[in-house]
């Protein structure tokens, strides 16, 4: 068999669960990843013969993406802003949007010294922001232990120096479930506090594909109907006290709830509220500013 032959056959068993175009796109990765090689390297020798190794691991490989399992989880790692990180099930997969959240701050905030990654997952904001900004002092938090223990081994395989503690978003200042809130685990401070906390409707799960309904964690992924915005408001009042003056929020955001999240971020004070859309020209990422001490005086006249 070779490579091309394995390349369609995988895509041919992929069909269905994914578009055409996705699932020959997968199925060059995945040869690629078993074979060795890079996907330009596969792409210049497709008539080369598979190993008979390689076909073996080729073909549980595939019969677990064919059964829905992402391909990241079956390779054990996902690439992001140029690193490589490791993810597993129980833990979210990067995505491309977040590293445009990444790239924005890496830009804009050079000066930033005390950052906070808020549901840090696989750590990829955390570690990427930690090794792009060499001086700054990074903090991740998660409420999920299973995620923590990924972030640490991103932190320890690349070199990135984070403080990864447990707390909930969702506690405010005190406890849920005996478990404490950001405020109470990390003080305040901070010049740029980032989250990509989870933001799908309920209502929107049955629409996604299986591969992310039903294999990545749900509890990183959907909010109620009725409260969609609930990380981003919990994230914006602690900022309120943890922010120094002027500190910043960077969001990355449901396209659906952009107007939403903007409007409940100048309800809160904040100001300076930018939306920018990501790549496919979606509104994806909201950034805004903590009022300086005489703008809240003045907020408070009116």
């Amino acid at each position: 068999m070779t490579r091309r032959e394995a390349i369609d056959r995988i895509t041919a068993r992929l069909a269905g669960l994914y578009d055409a175009r996705e699932a020959r796109n997968l199925a060059r990765w995945l040869v690629a990843e078993c074979s060795g090689t890079t996907l330009s390297a596969l792409l210049t020798d497709p008539a080369r013969e598979v190993e008979a190794e390689v076909a073996r691991r080729l073909e549980e490989a595939t019969r677990r993406l064919a059964a829905g399992t992402p391909l990241q989880y079956i390779l054990g790692e996902a690439d992001f802003y140029g690193r490589r990180f490791a993810v597993r099930e129980g833990v979210l997969i990067p995505r491309p949007e977040t590293e445009e959240l990444v790239d924005w701050i890496v830009r804009e905030e050079r000066t930033a010294r005390r950052l906070l990654d808020v549901g840090t997952g696989s750590g990829c904001i955390a570690a990427s922001l930690a090794l792009e900004l060499p001086e700054a002092e990074v903090s991740a938090a998660d409420l999920s232990e299973q995620a923590l223990e990924v972030a640490a081994e991103n932190c320890r395989r690349l070199g990135a120096r984070v403080d990864l503690r447990r707390a909930d978003a969702l506690a405010q200042n005190g406890r849920r479930n005996g478990v404490r809130g950001l405020e109470a685990v990390f003080g305040c401070g901070f010049d740029l506090i980032v989250s990509n906390p989870p933001y799908v409707p309920e209502s929107d799960r049955a629409a996604m594909y299986p591969n992310v309904r039903d294999h990545e964690p749900a509890e990183a992924l959907f909010v109620p109907d009725d409260d969609r915005i609930r990380f981003y408001r919990a994230i914006a009042r602690a900022g309120r006290r943890m922010l120094v003056p002027e500190g910043r929020l960077y969001f990355e955001i449901y396209e659906q709830a952009a107007g939403e999240v903007s409007r409940m971020l100048a309800e809160e004070g904040y100001t300076a509220i930018e939306v920018r859309d990501d790549l496919f020209g979606r509104p994806r990422m909201v950034r805004c500013r903590k009022a300086a001490p005489e703008e809240q005086g003045e907020q408070g006249k009116q």
